[in-house]
C-alpha cells in the first residue's frame, strides 16, 4: 500500500495531500514505520487501536480505511484502493480544472 500511495503523492503532489492517522501500539512503533515505509507525509498518533479520538470520530472500524475529500472537506469516496482510488483522484482534480499528467491506465498510440 505504500509504494502506491508515495507514487500518487509523486504524480499528484501540488494538488493531492496525503494525512495518516496511526494507531500502532505506541508513538515509538509510529516513527519506526514512517522510517521504515519511507511515509513523507504528516502522520498523526491516535493511541492504540480504533478507539482513539481520530479513528471514533471518522467511524474507522479497521485498518486501513481510505478518506477521498475534495477542497471542501467532504468525503467523497471512502475504501477506494489502486486503480480506483487513482482515478477517483483524477476526477477530483478534474473537477478543479487541474492540468492533468497523463493517464498510466490508457496506453499511448
Amino acid at each position: 500500500m505504500y509504494p502506491h500511495e508515495r507514487s500518487l503523492v509523486q504524480k499528484y503532489n501540488e494538488h493531492f495531500a496525503i494525512v495518516g492517522v496511526n494507531s500502532d501500539r505506541g508513538r515509538d512503533r509510529l516513527k519506526e514505520a514512517k522510517a521504515r515505509e519511507k511515509i513523507t507525509w504528516s502522520s498523526f498518533y491516535d493511541g492504540g487501536g480504533t478507539g482513539g479520538p481520530i479513528a471514533s470520530r471518522w467511524g474507522v472500524s479497521g485498518w486501513p480505511t481510505l478518506f477521498l475529500l475534495d477542497t471542501k472537506g467532504t468525503i467523497r469516496h471512502k475504501g477506494l484502493r489502486g486503480e480506483k482510488l487513482e482515478n477517483a483522484i483524477r476526477e477530483l482534480l478534474l473537477e478543479m480544472d487541474v492540468e492533468l499528467p497523463p493517464d498510466p491506465q490508457k496506453k499511448e498510440s
